[in-house]
């Protein structure tokens, strides 16, 4: 048998592979991994956009909450009030953030882009079992742990931080389960579980997806078993208990989930909003011509499909399109594996049907039956991109990269005959050559149109030139195996080389770190200004007050910045929020664009009544006010505490206080209102609006405003304020409800001198208490995860029913 520096070339049992052949195949990969993520702090850059915009104050926010003792279920600094403990993007329920969140609860952007990326490890390290057991060669699995650290969606999307948590656990699970199953192993099965939670807790359509896929490969291994009924009646205590485990673990953060879905902006989603997150067919150009559409091109001139290049629309970008997974393994995938003919060995066919399977999902509204699937398949109508499956599209091609390598060098090249390939021999070579030219073609038609013909056919020149010389090396080197075995190291060390050189800190994923100063060192002008704010509040703190504050227009990290300055915002950036709250206040997905912000009639301006209930009292922006869009209402009394440059604040002086008692009620229907767009009009000192469905919480009468001829007195004060909770002591002539401007959601549970008493939903948005009267301690305190929530939330769950939600309507393609 011959030997090469990873070990033997020639097929092999899963026994074949000695300690030092797996060691090196391990510290290959550690190795790739460490030089990669240096890229970034040795260049300066750090992982940009929603890895700094939300995922970074986000950790930032729970890292002050564990150092204060405290868990964040609540987050009082986000849109008025924000139930982290139901956000998937909260990092919450995810073990190593909260673990690093705990040890370092102040860790540098650097830092932070370094643990997400370590994410990566588990799977990247899973690929050397998984190919060890099948006996495929070790070089196979370094290019494949390679591809799926470094190639496509992996590198190119890896500011979507939870999605690259989902996605690192996927191969550690899959092999996980398949040591369970073959081994009817316990103590395996119970690691799978635990490896599999940790990839759904993003909740996240990636987490979905490699969900569906595990659940397909215990379906596969089970058909593909000698005996089916007996292997699965042999097995079934074992799938039963991993099924068990994994919904134990994963009940909590679902139910949670689910109940914030059901009161959010994004319960679910129609079918036309979904299409518009297909995957563009041409991009499939960039698996094998990876610049084509210029999509490393620092200067950001893209030219490939997006919205502004696809008449019927796109929400997807050069990010989300792009997929190359370096130049060795597209033409391994091309030459061995379609040509070839190999890519349909009955020992890969599971990620053949894998990859297909992940391409026709992410191409969605461009294939016949994504519609169908959308309409009838549970949980796929709660995701908007169907493109986010070009995660699973990554997975299969680093498979495949592997599995390609291992083929050749323990075999050589494929043999294009009709012995070799059935009466069919001349139809793979013909449908590599017909999928190489589509690719060309289909780039230069955008190349053409952007009037970028010149850089897309370098490209292309370019990657059919160094194919071009990998055939005529790789050929020469094929015949004797002891050659094939140093050309394995050749294709590792040019994989690993291209992938990092294109891809660790480019222009998919890194920017410069200056321009998230926020979170270091803020320009002068900024700087001061701030002071000036956090000294007011604090001061206005001290005395009783709790002001709300609105960051509108500022750029980029800006927008949640209000986390880890703490600073009670309430706008933000997020594409959850609660749909009361939208519909109310009308703040917008992001707090960088001032046109996204809207003005909905319950909320005309910045001087409006529900504006003082919420106890909005500074507005700080990127410009002076009379610059903001025509759309705005005019700040004619505020004042200006602060201006100069790119940073303005106003002072509203009209914020209500944040707690009072109220002595008269007035009942309404909190959700027609909102849905009419107009408040009532009440005395925002002595009344509160109790909504129709707490008004039988209510144990004592109560007469309209203006009725009595002595009116009652009460007074509130905030005693604490907490993240997840709020302690204020009262003091009434007479029975009342004690009113808290704070967000009404569930799981918010509230006592009276330590009795348990009911939330009332009060004036539209808010929380509020029945007291008697006398001098009283009240206490707020957020228990979402408490068994009387869950189980309300369950039940709301199980008898909700499903209605469709058309949000837009996609003409259909033809």
């Amino acid at each position: 048998m011959q030997t090469s520096f990873f070990g033997p070339s020639s097929p092999a049992s899963p026994a074949a592979w000695s300690r030092r052949e797996t060691l090196i195949a391990f510290g290959l990969i550690l190795a790739a991994w460490a030089l990669a993520v240096s890229i970034w702090p040795l260049t300066g850059t750090v992982v940009p956009w929603d890895s700094k915009n939300q995922f970074y104050p986000t950790l930032r926010y729970l890292g002050a909450a564990l150092a204060h003792g405290e868990l964040p279920l609540w987050n009082p600094y986000h849109f008025g009030g924000h139930p982290s403990a139901a956000d998937p993007q909260s990092l919450l329920f995810t073990p190593t953030m909260l673990l690093f969140g705990w040890l370092v609860p102040e860790p540098s952007m650097q830092a932070f882009d370094v643990v997400v990326f370590a994410h990566f490890l588990p799977g990247a390290l899973a690929f050397v079992p998984i190919f060890r057991r099948r006996g495929w060669h070790s070089a196979g699995a370094v290019v494949a742990a390679l591809v799926f650290m470094l190639g496509g969606s992996a590198t190119a999307r890896l500011q979507h931080t939870g999605m690259i948590f989902s996605y690192g656990f996927f191969p550690l699970a899959f092999w996980l389960l398949e040591e369970a199953l073959d081994r009817r192993s316990y103590r395996y099965g119970v690691l799978f579980a635990l490896s599999a939670v940790l990839m759904v807790l993003g909740r996240d359509q990636v987490a979905f997806l490699c969900a569906l896929t595990l659940i397909a490969v215990a379906v596969h291994r089970i058909w593909a078993a000698p005996g089916s009924l007996p292997y699965l009646r042999s097995r079934l205590g074992l799938l039963i208990a991993m099924g068990a485990i994994g919904a134990a673990l994963m009940a909590v953060p679902v139910v949670l989930t689910m109940q914030f879905l059901a009161t959010s902006t994004r319960p679910s989603f129609g079918f036309g909003v979904a299409a518009m997150g297909s995957l563009p067919p041409e991009s499939l150009a960039t698996i094998l011509f990876g610049n084509v559409f210029g999509s490393l091109r620092w200067t950001y001139d893209y030219w490939g499909p997006d919205w502004h290049s696809l008449a019927e629309g796109t929400w997807t970008d050069r990010a989300t399109n792009y997929l190359f997974i370096g130049t060795i393994p597209a033409l391994l995938l091309i030459w061995n594996g379609v040509a070839g003919g190999r890519l349909f060995a009955r020992e890969f066919r599971f990620f053949l049907a894998m990859g297909m399977a992940a391409l026709l999902y992410a191409l969605g509204r461009y294939t016949p039956g994504f519609e169908f699937i959308f309409d009838h398949m549970p949980g796929v109508n709660l995701y908007r991109r169907p493109a986010d499956a070009t995660f699973l599209i990554n997975i299969a091609l680093a498979f495949a990269g592997g599995y390609l390598v291992h083929r050749y060098v323990t075999e050589g090249l494929p043999r294009w005959n009709r012995a070799a390939l059935g009466r069919f021999w001349a139809l793979p070579p013909l449908l590599a050559l017909g999928l190489v030219i589509a690719a060309i073609a289909s780039a230069l038609s955008f190349a053409v149109k952007g009037g970028h013909a010149a850089p897309a056919l370098t490209e292309i020149g370019m990657s059919l030139a160094a194919a071009a010389v990998a055939v005529l090396v790789i050929a020469k080197l094929s015949a004797a195996p002891r050659w094939r075995g140093v050309m394995a190291l050749v294709l590792v060390t040019l994989t690993g080389a291209e992938l990092i050189g294109r891809h660790a800190a480019s222009a998919l994923n890194a920017e410069p770190a200056e321009r998230y100063t926020v979170f270091t060192k803020l320009p002068p002008e900024q700087l001061q200004g701030l002071q000036i704010l956090k000294r007011e509040l604090v001061e206005r703190n001290a005395h009783g007050e709790y002001p709300r504050v609105e960051i509108l227009g500022l750029k980029g990290a800006w927008q949640n910045a209000s986390m880890v300055l703490g600073i009670e915002d309430i706008i933000g950036y997020n594409p959850l929020r609660l749909a009361d709250y939208e519909r109310a206040i009308g703040p917008g997905e992001n707090a960088e664009d001032p046109n996204l912000r809207q003005f909905p009639t319950s909320f005309r301006g910045y001087e409006c009544e529900l504006a003082s209930l919420l106890g909005l009292d500074y507005i700080v922006l990127d410009r002076p006010a009379d610059k903001l869009p025509r759309h705005f209402p005019r700040l004619a009394d505020a004042e200006v505490v602060y201006g100069t440059g790119r940073m303005w604040i106003y002072r509203l002086n009209a914020s209500g206080p944040r707690t009072y008692v109220a002595h008269h009620v007035s009942p309404v229907d909190s959700e027609a209102v909102l849905g009419e767009e107009e408040l009532p009009e009440f005395n925002r000192e002595t009344e509160a609006l109790i909504d129709h469905e707490s008004l039988p919480l209510l144990k004592a009468r109560y007469s309209p405003a203006g009725s009595k001829p002595e009116p009652a007195k009460g007074e509130a004060r905030i005693v604490s304020y907490q993240r997840n909770s709020v302690t204020i002591e009262v003091d009434s002539s007479a029975n009342g409800v004690l009113v808290l401007h704070d967000i009404h959601y569930p799981g918010w549970e509230a006592t009276v001198d330590g009795e348990r008493r009911p939330i009332l939903r009060t004036n539209l948005l808010f929380r509020g208490v029945e007291i008697g009267p006398g001098r009283h301690r009240v206490e707020f305190h957020f228990r979402p995860m408490s068994l009387e929530n869950l189980v309300a939330a369950a039940a709301d769950i199980v008898k909700s029913e499903d209605e469709p939600i058309q949000t837009a309507i996609a003409a259909p393609l033809r």
